[in-house]
């Protein structure tokens, strides 16, 4: 690297103010840095290490400042007095100023320095940072990595650079979403686009001091709405409390900084199998209640363990039987039927087969149903998603319906682009797919919460009439999609008729000209 950058003593080059638009430029910039060295599906897991530590870096340097200001202490000993810092320690190895000074061995510096990280600061811990390898050198040259260094200079990610105090958090989305349009659908498979997080949680509505759990978490989208909407309701983002796991673990350490990164340090997110090795039980080995379930879990999974729960299952969570072996739909609904509270409510984005398929599924379906635990269920538009074009649907799961909703099931069909009664616009359709509008999300959420009723959109039905339609939960069995028919205009229609009786009398008349004039007999 240049020795006159003036990186070297840990001042960015660039420090104007950041908005969301030149910070996702910025951050694709980057991408392209990678392209070429390491598929597209992994840009995110080298990106998102590289970024928090920068971050984590200006930000060190802008709390010292406001530190050495408040207590009259030169700036070189607020380095050295981690009690000092309220929030991230960085040591002298994990510094900005460290390892842009590298000209060789880049890689492992960039190891070094997280791993120093992880070291030093509690809420960071369990491989988050650590999950990839910066000094694989068959991947990633130091000509690569002194670029990628050298991009990350451009800008200072303190408090004070930044337009919006959540613009990481909102970059993060960006790059993830850019990623699953990238990397197709091994990129997206823990993608759910923003406007489904937030339908679904503005559905389960959480408040303060509800307790969420997203037993399938991905990069964390749903518990950081969660937070996000108590915020935006009036309440304080701390004042929930939010759980999360994961099994992958490269998107489990992309969920640990994202929350951090959002600035939800009390989130724990845990690493495992939700499934064999649930990581929220109480000390009696119980299950955790939780007042809110979020989750997108995987579709129609394929070896989900049925063998092993069928040996094993200590928690009675599939207490309405098991789906088969390939498709491990309705034993993750279970799953978070079973992690509600006994008031707890339930946000579930599926596929749409989960609706009517038969056989064991069915049998599954229908004691749920009887114990009247589905309170909604959302058709959606098709491709909304990056990793199908399928329309999927959202279940809402209720433990504790108000009493007008008991033994009823609110049908809600989203799958028009415009509703033919209000007009809302539900959603638009993209380049490459479509996107709930944000008018979209606030009525499909508002007609969920106050059970609104709309000819060709929404129903509240009778329990009998579902056990008529054999437990089926499909949408367009109890909400009209047809197509309304043309109006016909009668008069109208008899003017043509006129005008057609016309044009027939015209057409004999010339016709019996012809055979005259040819003296046709």
């Amino acid at each position: 690297m240049d020795s006159d950058q003036e990186t070297l003593s840990g001042i960015d080059t660039e420090s104007e103010t950041l908005d969301l638009d030149t910070l996702e430029t910025h951050l694709w910039g980057a991408a392209d840095i990678l392209r070429g060295s390491i598929d597209a599906a992994d840009y995110k897991n080298y990106i998102f290490g590289i970024l928090f530590l920068k971050r984590i870096n200006d930000r060190f340097e802008e709390e010292t400042e406001e530190m050495s200001e408040k207590h009259d202490i030169p700036e070189d000993i607020v380095k050295t007095d981690r009690d000092l810092h309220d929030e991230f320690w960085v040591p002298e190895r994990a510094r900005w100023s460290h390892i842009s000074a590298q000209e060789s061995d880049i890689g492992a510096t960039l190891n070094k320095a997280l791993e120093a990280v992880e070291d030093e600061n509690d809420v960071i811990a369990d491989r988050v940072l650590t999950s990839v390898d910066f000094n694989d050198k068959d991947r990633l040259s130091d000509a690569t990595l002194d670029e990628l260094v050298t991009h990350f200079s451009k800008h200072r990610y303190r408090n004070e650079d930044l337009v919006d105090p959540d613009i990481f958090g909102r970059a993060y989305e960006y790059l993830i979403r850019q990623f699953a349009d990238d990397a197709g659908k091994k990129g997206g498979e823990f993608y759910t686009p923003r406007e489904i997080v937030q339908l679904l949680v503005e559905c389960v509505d959480p408040e303060p001091g509800d307790r969420v759990y997203d037993p399938a978490c991905g990069s964390g989208g749903m518990l950081i709405y969660s937070a996000q909407h108590v915020e935006e309701e009036g309440g304080d983002r701390d004042d929930i409390s939010l759980y999360g796991q994961e099994k992958n673990l490269n998107t489990w350490a992309i969920g640990q900084m994202n929350v951090l990164l959002h600035e939800l340090q009390d989130a724990d997110i845990a690493k495992g199998d939700t499934i064999r090795t649930p990581k929220f039980v109480t000390e009696h080995d119980e299950l955790e209640p939780f007042d809110r379930v979020v989750a997108n879990p995987p579709w129609n999974q394929k070896s989900w363990n049925k063998e092993w729960v069928e040996e094993n299952e200590p928690y009675n969570r599939f207490p309405h039987g098991l789906p088969p072996k390939n498709r491990g739909d309705w034993a993750w609904i279970q799953l978070m039927i079973a992690s509600l509270s006994e008031t707890g409510k339930a946000g579930i984005v599926m596929d749409n087969g989960v609706l009517f398929r038969s056989r064991s599924e069915k049998k599954i379906r229908k004691p749920v149903l009887e114990a009247d635990l589905i309170e909604a269920v959302i058709a959606l538009p098709e491709n909304l998603f990056y990793n199908t074009s399928s329309p999927g649907c959202i279940l809402i799961m209720n433990k504790d319906k108000p009493a007008e909703r008991k033994d009823k099931v609110q049908f809600i069909y989203a799958e028009d682009q415009t509703l033919r009664e209000s007009g809302v616009q539900i959603f638009e359709e993209l380049s490459n797919q479509n996107q709930l509008t944000q008018d979209g999300v606030a009525y499909l959420a508002e007609t969920h919460l106050t059970g609104r009723e709309e000819e060709h959109h929404s129903r509240l039905v009778d329990m009998e009439e579902i056990e008529e339609n054999d437990w089926s939960l499909s949408v367009p069995r109890y909400v009209d999609t047809t197509e309304p028919e043309e109006p016909i205009d009668v008069s109208e229609k008899l003017r043509e008729i006129d005008e057609l009786e016309t044009k027939r009398r015209n057409t004999k008349e010339e016709l019996q000209q012809y055979m005259e004039e040819l003296e046709y007999q």
